[in-house]
């Protein structure tokens, strides 16, 4: 398949990104890497008027975005212009036994991680194609390659994520635009103090589930900087042809050279036994 187009070029000026939750962690990480390489940059936040000073980055322009709210991820648009380079991180971690998660609290995840993130993609593919050069960046999740339990939910929203990101990239890439998903592993960004939980009383999964949360937040708190999935993110953001997927973090090349090389319940073991799970 042709995946390249005669008249694809990288536009010269202005470059505008839009950098969706840029007030913290990955998201301002990733907005500053891009002010720092002359992009003209877009972060959104819930309430930018909140944003706390020391996490304001010099260059970046602040907008209103909530993805749970439909009307407000129909008006970025009107509000940003055209971008060239769409990077979709907000999003929300969550946990919880799959028996006692919530109809609810399953259909406001998806909301938030992945249909708000699609329809942002489907608002902004139309220009990038019109000027035949764009790249969009799912900022997924290590765990939608190596799944975990009690993390059932947050999971498929990132495998969801990437396997939409791998299905369109072959229909944009003729235009120039490029879908890409980047997976980071742990990453020290406090999203440990930030994760939503859903656990039913006296849920015969407290045990275990106490354990993987014990185990979840001691891996954040040693992760890499978010700087270093930012370093990822831009690198996709310049390739002439990026990849379909990046990785890093928890011993990324490890893990997925592991991954082709051994048998999947192996690896699933491996994945449980690093969490505390005898399995």
């Amino acid at each position: 398949m042709n995946t390249s187009h005669p008249n694809t070029s990288r536009p010269k000026t202005p470059r505008t990104a839009l950098v969706t939750g840029a007030s913290s962690g990955i998201g301002r990480a990733c907005a500053e890497a891009l002010v720092a390489r002359g992009y003209r940059v877009f972060g959104t936040s819930r309430e930018p008027s909140k944003i706390a000073p020391g996490d304001v980055v010099d260059g970046v322009r602040y907008v209103p975005l909530d993805l749970r709210v439909p009307s407000s991820i129909e008006a970025l648009p009107a509000l940003v212009g055209d971008v060239v380079v769409l990077v979709n991180n907000a999003g929300e971690s969550q946990c919880g036994p799959l028996e006692d998660l919530p109809a609810e609290t399953i259909a406001d995840l998806f909301q938030l991680n992945v249909f708000g993130p699609l329809r942002l993609t489907q608002l902004f593919l139309p220009g990038m194609r019109a000027r035949r050069f764009g790249r969009v960046v799912m900022v997924g999740s290590m765990l939608a390659s190596f799944p975990l339990a009690y993390r059932s939910c947050y999971v498929a929203t990132k495998a969801a994520l990437k396997g939409f990101s791998d299905a369109a990239r072959f229909e944009t890439s003729p235009f120039g635009v490029w879908l890409t998903t980047v997976e980071p592993g742990s990453i020290n960004t406090g999203i440990a103090e930030r994760r939503t939980t859903s656990i039913a009383d006296g849920s015969p999964y407290a045990g275990d589930f106490t354990t993987v949360l014990a185990a979840l937040d001691q891996r954040s708190h040693a992760g890499i900087a978010p700087r270093q999935v930012a370093e990822i993110v831009l690198a996709a953001v310049e390739s002439e042809h990026p990849k379909p997927l990046y990785a890093v973090g928890s011993r990324a090349p490890m893990m997925f050279a592991l991954k082709r090389l051994a048998p999947r319940t192996m690896v699933e073991k491996l994945v449980a036994r690093g969490h505390g799970l005898a399995r």
